[in-house]
């Protein structure tokens, strides 16, 4: 199928943006109606748009009608709280789907590992229309955690770290990419989570945030990035063993069905 693609994301797949003076800003997020929607971790979310303005998470083709992740409704309840955050979210000017704030726990490498994923944005997106990818703005100030980006699930050679310091700007074609954060603070982690349709205006929004990729991304130490694969193996293994027995199909090859980071 051919999409509208936005050649920043030809090579890398993202691209990082100026960062934002989150300081300036009020702490909306603390003030949201969060619900339990397990993702990438131990996780809540709190829905600015939804399929239909309720405060709801579910992919937009688990709605009736089933659609593709555009056309999103504002969440009032929610949007009412942050003026700042649904402007945020419109400043491209791109057509919107689901838009929420998530609430990410602690956790550790391999546990981020083991909860790398891949979206589903473009299920029943129509040919020829633009393609979905995701915003991120980290709005808690967490230096020492990281957005992982792997193209291949079980190959750290693959893997791109970026920092997630308050302001940092990232967009991403997260269908492209297995991703998780490792969230190695002591307080819970907040981003703003937007799908935005790729076009004419997202390209000029990119440009005027000077976009780039190349990420420069330090390695770690091999044994532990091993003890930690090992690890997720063994997790998988337990995990297909424990969906066997129920008579349900392993980890699926997408996981926003139920999740969503």
């Amino acid at each position: 199928m051919s999409y509208i693609r936005s050649r920043a994301f030809e090579k890398d797949g993202y691209v990082v943006l100026d960062p934002y003076d989150q300081s300036a800003d009020p702490k909306e997020w603390l003030d949201l109606e969060y619900v339990d929607w397990k993702s990438s971790g131990e996780t809540r979310f709190a829905p600015l748009a939804s399929a239909s303005g309720d405060m709801d998470c579910n992919g937009f083709w688990n709605h009736t009608p089933p659609r593709t992740d555009k056309d999103g409704v504002w969440v009032e309840a929610n949007v009412a709280k942050a003026p700042i955050l649904k402007a945020r979210a419109e400043e491209p000017g791109a057509n919107i789907g689901r838009c929420r704030v998530i609430e990410l726990q602690p956790n550790d490498y391999a546990t981020a590992l083991y909860n790398l994923h891949q979206d589903d944005n473009n299920r029943l997106n129509p040919d020829g229309t633009g393609w979905i990818v995701r915003g991120y703005f980290n709005l808690s100030d967490d230096k020492d955690s990281v957005l992982i980006l792997r193209e291949d699930r079980f190959d750290p050679d693959t893997e791109v770290r970026i920092a997630l310091p308050a302001g940092a700007q990232l967009i991403i074609d997260t269908q492209r990419f297995w991703h998780a954060v490792w969230h190695q603070g002591t307080e819970p982690r907040y981003c703003l989570i937007t799908s935005w349709e790729s076009g004419p205006e997202l390209d000029a929004y990119i440009e005027k945030y000077h976009g780039t990729s190349g990420y420069p991304t330090t390695p770690l130490d091999p044994a532990f990035v091993e003890k930690a694969q090992t690890e997720v193996r063994r997790r998988l293994a337990e995990r297909a063993a424990t969906l066997s027995a129920k008579g349900r199909a392993s980890y699926p090859a997408y996981d926003d069905e139920d999740s969503d980071d």
